[in-house]
């Protein structure tokens, strides 16, 4: 019965201020039961505050045999480069 199950794909923040970040994929039939089945296994020991869970066929994705000619195009744009600013005393997560 599980197989007929969508993938979702969960995406964990573990602290106010940092972003979520991929913690694994589950089987679930609806998103509701996704959340649920994200907090009970990817955050047991309290590891989050908040739980992004999204059906994986939604997600579209580059692919990294093309990350050349992908990517290429922002290599000519070095305003884009962190370089070029500052970071200002005190800032901890940018």
């Amino acid at each position: 019965m599980t197989q007929n199950w969508p993938l979702w794909e969960v995406f964990v923040r573990s602290r106010r201020g940092l972003s979520h970040t991929h913690a694994g994929s589950l089987h679930a039939p609806d998103a509701e039961m996704a959340l649920r089945n994200a907090r009970d296994l990817y955050t047991r020991r309290n590891e989050g505050v908040s739980i992004w869970v999204v059906p994986s066929a939604q997600i579209t994705a580059s692919s990294p045999d093309e990350r050349d000619p992908f990517f290429a195009p922002s290599a000519d744009k070095p305003y884009r480069h962190p370089t070029f600013y500052e970071i200002p005393e005190g800032v901890r997560h940018l």
